[in-house]
């Protein structure tokens, strides 16, 4: 694709990402990573993956995440960057602020949606602070509600699902 920019005539510029790059966004090790997460805890698309709250959990629910978006349901690169961010806030949540032992990530792709949700044995309900430029904190929901089409907390008996949606063009 030739492009005409100031100085660059004539020199080839890359080519926007296709959708068989976007099965090599993941490096090698991360992808080994997510299939060896698959394989310990289970997919989290046919039920509820069942993590420990720990910090370390977060990378691999991201790997989970990464995994699923790119490789089983082949979407695009940018749905895969923004909903590992989100689980990694929604995760980064159950963790700090529950005290729970374990934490349940869950899957769903219909048509035009996909849904993820992070389930806690707390009822506190997470709440959407007011951001400022100089927080250096408390940004996870902000980013929740900016990047997702819908988010939301379901109570449960006990506990809580707190979960966001995108949108998806199916092909």
């Amino acid at each position: 694709m030739m492009v005409s920019m100031a100085g660059l005539e004539g020199v080839e510029q890359p080519r926007p990402h296709s959708g068989a790059t976007a099965a090599r966004w993941m490096s090698v090790v991360e992808d080994e990573r997510a299939f060896k997460a698959l394989e310990l805890f289970g997919n989290p698309t046919e039920g509820e993956v069942r993590l420990p709250s720990r910090p370390e959990s977060a990378a691999t629910a991201r790997g989970l995440t990464s995994c699923v978006v790119l490789r089983q349901w082949a979407l695009s690169p940018q749905t895969a960057e923004y909903a590992v961010l989100l689980v990694s806030e929604l995760v980064g949540n159950a963790v700090r602020h529950t005290g729970a032992r374990v934490f349940g990530l869950r899957m769903l792709r219909r048509r035009g949606w996909i849904r993820i949700e992070v389930r806690d044995p707390s009822r506190g309900l997470p709440c959407l602070m007011p951001v400022r430029p100089m927080d250096i904190s408390g940004r996870g929901l902000f980013l929740v509600d900016k990047l997702s089409d819908r988010w939301g907390v379901d109570l449960l008996p006990r506990g809580k699902t707190t979960w966001f949606e995108m949108r998806i063009s199916d092909r």
